[in-house]
């Protein structure tokens, strides 16, 4: 593929890749393609660097830029991501099982706060194993809690407050003044400690063989943006939607 060519299709060059490898400009296309826009990269802390490495969780940092404008000076908005995973194995008791995972977003959550996020959004029913895809029955209806007064509610709560940062905290929901009806809820915590509001998510359809598998990778992505809210509110709404890693099959 010569500087001046382009693509012919992803398909094409995907089949290309099995049998031999790929130009670094072809990479760089296909990236383009499925990916967007290249994003800069974004120094951060190397306490956070060196906690992550401790702590076996990568460490992905990234700048968004936008048209300088006249009248307004630049104010830059740190978002912060977290794709974790299950800490515990499944067979652990229930309350250990979450207690181990709250204890792994604590040091993200810590490390968010060394790269001076403003905003940090945690991954759909971030307490337990992803059961939502495939059923929802005991045992793990269990880990349903108020997104008022819930002990994962309570931790976040402390730690906004602690870092001065927003925190997004997806939940299993249970509504205790309705029944105990369960949803699949995401609560938005002030930087004061302060529960702001929840959205509550319509379910995954039940359609067929439809099944969501969740990638085993535990990440904190980092993204600076700028000041203007279409960029922060999709941030927000790619927690409030489910973690960015799955596939369908």
């Amino acid at each position: 593929m010569s500087s001046g060519e382009e693509l012919e299709s992803v398909e094409a060059v995907l089949e290309k890749a099995g049998k031999e490898p790929l130009q670094e400009r072809e990479l760089r296309e296909l990236r383009r393609i499925l990916y967007g826009k290249e994003a800069a990269p974004l120094s951060v802390s190397e306490e956070a660097l060196r906690m992550a490495s401790e702590k076996k969780f990568e460490l992905k940092a990234f700048s968004f830029g936008a048209a300088k404008e006249q009248t307004r000076a630049p104010r830059p908005v740190r978002i912060g991501l977290v794709q974790n995973r299950i800490v515990r194995p499944t067979t652990d008791p229930l309350l250990e099982q979450r207690a181990g995972i709250v204890e792994r977003l604590k040091e993200m959550t810590h490390a968010a706060y060394l790269c001076g996020v403003n905003v940090l959004c945690y991954q759909e029913a971030c307490t337990g194993p992803f059961f939502f895809c495939t059923r929802e029955k005991l045992p793990w209806t269990e880990l349903a809690e108020s997104a008022e007064t819930g002990p994962t509610i309570k931790t976040c709560q402390e730690m906004a407050s602690r870092y001065n940062m927003v925190i997004v905290c997806p939940i299993l929901e249970r509504d205790e003044l309705h029944s105990d009806t369960l949803h699949n809820t995401a609560v938005i915590i002030s930087n004061t400690g302060k529960v702001l509001g929840k959205t509550r998510k319509n379910h995954i359809p039940r359609v067929g063989d439809f099944n969501e598998v969740i990638l085993p990778r535990c990440v904190l992505f980092i993204f600076s943006l700028p000041r203007h809210t279409t960029y922060i509110m999709a941030a927000i709404k790619c927690a409030l939607l489910g973690p960015p890693s799955y596939t369908h099959s």
